[in-house]
C-alpha cells in the first residue's frame, strides 16, 4: 500500500495536481486533494484513487451499454422485439461482480476505518477545540495551561474591518506574506504542535452556540464540533509548515470566517514557544516563533546559495 502510495504521489505531482509546496492550502484549479501533511492522509488518498479505478470503469461500461441498447433495440433498428425474459449467465455475472467489486473495496476501506478511530500510539499532547459563533478557542490540556482565541486577520471581507485596519493587523502580526499567510485562512493565533508527534483533538462547541466542523484537509481530519458534546480525533503531521482548514458545517452569517491554522514546528521550538508563553504573553511567543523559522529559512537558503 505504501509504495502504490508514493508512485500515486509522484503521478499526481507530475501532473500538476497537488498543491503548492507548503502543503497547506488549496492551489487554484486544484483537481485532488492537498499535499498530504500526515500518514493518514495518505492511506486516504490512496484509497481515493483505488476506489476510482472501480468506479472508471464500471462508470465507461454502464454509459457504452445504454448507447448500445439505445441504438440497437430501438423500435427503429429492432421492430420485432425479442421474447427472451431471462439469460442464466448474464443474471450470475450481474450478481456475482458486483459482490467482487463490493468485497474488493470493503476490506481496504474498513482498514482505513480501524486506523482512523484507533491510533498506533498514545498522544504526547491534547488540545480542545471550541466552535463559536464566529471563531475558534483552543486550551492545551497539559501542565502550560495556554488558552487563546483564534480569529481571521487580514482580510477585506472580514465583519466590520476596513482595508487599511486589514493591512495593518497583517503589519503588527508580521503576516504580510500573502503566499504564507493567505487571504481567508490566517488567523491571529495559530494551533502550535511538534512534529512527528500524535496529537489528540477534542473537538465541541460552545453551549449555548450551534455545531461547527474542525476540519483539516492535510491531515485528513472533519470532525464535527456539537453544543454539549466532545468529540475527539487526531493527527500526527510529518513535515512542519502551516497547514489551513475551515469550519465545514454551515453555522451561520459568518461561517466563511471561521479558518483553522496549525503550525507545525521541531520540538525544540514548540518548546521555546511555550516556555515564552508562561514567561511573557502568547503574542510575544508568536511573534518569536516566527522570527526563529524565518531565521533558519534564511540560514537554509545562504547555504544552498553559497553550495551552487
Amino acid at each position: 500500500m505504501k509504495a502504490l502510495t508514493a508512485i500515486i504521489s509522484g503521478l499526481s505531482l507530475a501532473m500538476g495536481m497537488t498543491a503548492t509546496a507548503l502543503a497547506a492550502q488549496p492551489s487554484e484549479w486544484g483537481l485532488w486533494h492537498q499535499e498530504a501533511g500526515s500518514d493518514m492522509m495518505a492511506q486516504i488518498e490512496w484509497f481515493d484513487t483505488y476506489t476510482f479505478w472501480f468506479i472508471t470503469p464500471i462508470t465507461i461500461f454502464v454509459m457504452l451499454l445504454l448507447v448500445w441498447v439505445m441504438l440497437k433495440f430501438n423500435a427503429r433498428s429492432n421492430p420485432n422485439p425479442s421474447k427472451t425474459t431471462h439469460n442464466t449467465m448474464v443474471e450470475v455475472v450481474w450478481t456475482v461482480a458486483p459482490i467482487v467489486i463490493l468485497i474488493a473495496i470493503a476490506v481496504p476501506s474498513f482498514q482505513l476505518l480501524d486506523d482512523q478511530l484507533q491510533p498506533e500510539e498514545e498522544p504526547t499532547l491534547t488540545i480542545k477545540a471550541t466552535g463559536q459563533s464566529w471563531h475558534w478557542e483552543y486550551e492545551y490540556q497539559d501542565d502550560s495551561e495556554i488558552s487563546f482565541e483564534s480569529f481571521l486577520i487580514g482580510s477585506t471581507v472580514k465583519p466590520e474591518q476596513s482595508a487599511e485596519e486589514a493591512q495593518q493587523e497583517r503589519i503588527d502580526l508580521g503576516k504580510t506574506d500573502l503566499e504564507q499567510y493567505p487571504n481567508l485562512l490566517a488567523v491571529d493565533n495559530e494551533v502550535v504542535v511538534p512534529v512527528g508527534e500524535m496529537i489528540r483533538v477534542l473537538v465541541t462547541a460552545d453551549p449555548s452556540g450551534v455545531i461547527h466542523n474542525w476540519a483539516m484537509p492535510a491531515f485528513g481530519i472533519k470532525m464535527d464540533a456539537i453544543p454539549g458534546r466532545v468529540n475527539e480525533t487526531w493527527f500526527k503531521a510529518n513535515k512542519t509548515g502551516i497547514y489551513y482548514g475551515q469550519c465545514s458545517e454551515l453555522c451561520g452569517k459568518f461561517h466563511a470566517y471561521m479558518p483553522i491554522a496549525v503550525r507545525v514546528v521541531e520540538r525544540p521550538e514548540f518548546e521555546a514557544w511555550q516556555q515564552t508563553v508562561a514567561e511573557a504573553d502568547l503574542d510575544t511567543a508568536n511573534k518569536q516563533l516566527i522570527a526563529a523559522i524565518e531565521d533558519k529559512k534564511n540560514i537554509k537558503l545562504a547555504q544552498s546559495q553559497a553550495s551552487e
